[in-house]
């Protein structure tokens, strides 16, 4: 069995970011990180050539800028690092940065910061999604379920979208955590307890379903915590989405929801993007542990069904699929690699690292922040952990996802970003 996504389907989410002007058209002359994940939203880096170690004469720190707080990964084009942040409890923001020397180019902000509640006060109540770049357009997931959508070029805002006021829903618990998906002439968001797709010229809703009233608190919704992919699964396109404690694939252009699958009745049950493997959804909650869900397509009629699953859990950070293994790093910080075929457990490594990172690779590399600084040089060897070499790359936190445009790394620590050139 092959990853659907390896041929027709990247194909198509190709041509569907070429038609509207995406990164994926410069990406060829120079790369670019336009999304949460990367180009694909898999974090699969396609160029340059990574050395054989993390050190200082082989991974060169170029610039560092320090900023507000900040919880959302960069997004680069081919002259920009565009950076978010929430400044003073009270506003939110975004700085443009040249690729070069990390000088500012132009900053916006705007009114609209929020605090968390529930179990994401530990973690401060800064932004917190990656923002998503789309030809000459920034969208931007604000933390009071606003979408703000700025000009690349100027920073000047085009539009926004109140989803609070719109739809008279509580604030989420934990923000807008959700990046932005661009397909078209859609910006797809899980929003105001639901998920949403909105106009990319005028950010007026197109769409919505998957409507649920959170459990949360008395003035606040528990909101979601995953962020959707685009996929094509038996020949369909179609969105993919996990709720608290559901997947889902929904069709694009009318929003009708094409199956359902209740996984996790936990608090903060399905917090991965659903995976394609085959025609079927990989994933991991707590409640469901990790498994692979077949997708049949009958009468036009799609029906999910249980495939295999093994006893690891995987919480927040989202698992590379490299062929048919997959590398993971579990709820309790360690790596792990299976076989997509039947779920069988490869292997795990025998102690921890960090309770989240961020993940890309390259031929047969993983690259692997996590969220305490450490920066892992991976084999990708299916039969054996292989940690090459690692490096203290901050002393902050940094729970941002990484970013890779060729030679160029930038990571964004929690109260500045730094860019370092692979040598």
């Amino acid at each position: 069995m092959t990853n659907s996504r390896s041929k027709t389907t990247l194909l198509l989410i190709g041509a569907l970011w070429i038609s509207v002007g995406g990164s994926l058209l410069s990406a060829a002359e120079k790369p670019t990180w336009p999304q949460w994940r990367g180009p694909e939203r898999n974090g699969h880096v396609s160029g340059g050539v990574w050395p054989k170690d993390l050190g200082e004469s082989h991974l060169v720190k170029r610039w560092r800028v320090e900023l507000p707080p900040s919880y959302s990964g960069p997004v680069v084009s081919h002259d920009r690092v565009f950076v978010t942040y929430t400044r003073d409890k009270k506003f939110e923001g975004v700085r443009a940065l040249d690729r070069k020397d990390g000088k500012e180019t132009w900053k916006t902000e705007w009114e609209g910061a929020m605090t968390v509640a529930g179990l994401g006060t530990s973690m401060g109540s800064w932004i917190r999604a990656t923002p998503t770049l789309a030809g000459d357009q920034l969208i931007v997931a604000g933390m009071p379920d606003l979408l703000v959508c700025l000009g690349a070029k100027s920073g000047a805002e085009r539009w926004r979208a109140d989803f609070h006021a719109r739809y008279g829903t509580p604030l989420p618990e934990l923000g807008f955590v959700c990046s932005p998906l661009v397909v078209k002439d859609g910006v797809y968001v899980q929003t105001a307890d639901s998920f949403v797709k909105v106009d990319r010229k005028d950010g007026k809703s197109l769409w919505r379903c998957l409507v649920r009233k959170g459990k949360g608190s008395e003035k606040m919704s528990q909101g979601n915590y995953s962020s959707p992919d685009f996929a094509v699964i038996n020949g369909r396109p179609q969105l993919l989405v996990a709720d608290i404690d559901a997947i889902a694939g929904v069709e694009p252009s009318q929003g009708k929801v094409l199956w359902r699958r209740v996984l996790d009745s936990y608090d903060q049950g399905c917090i991965l993007a659903p995976i394609v493997y085959g025609n079927g959804i990989f994933t991991s909650t707590r409640a469901s542990r990790t498994g692979h869900y077949p997708l049949t397509y009958r009468n036009k009629q799609f029906t999910i069904s249980d495939g295999w699953k093994n006893k690891l859990v995987v919480y927040m950070s989202s698992p590379l699929v490299i062929g048919d293994v997959a590398y993971l790093h579990l709820k309790n910080g360690r790596f792990a690699c299976i076989n997509l075929q039947d779920g069988k457990i490869n292997w795990i490594s025998n102690r921890p690292f960090g309770k989240y990172c961020s993940m890309v690779w390259h031929k047969d590399r993983i690259l692997a922040l996590t969220n305490d600084g450490q920066l892992l040089l991976l084999h990708a060897d299916p039969t054996r952990f292989v940690l090459v070499d690692s490096r203290k790359i901050s002393t902050a936190e940094t729970w941002g996802h990484l970013a890779i445009t060729g030679q160029h790394i930038y990571i964004r620590e929690r109260n500045a970003i730094a860019a370092y050139e692979w040598k």
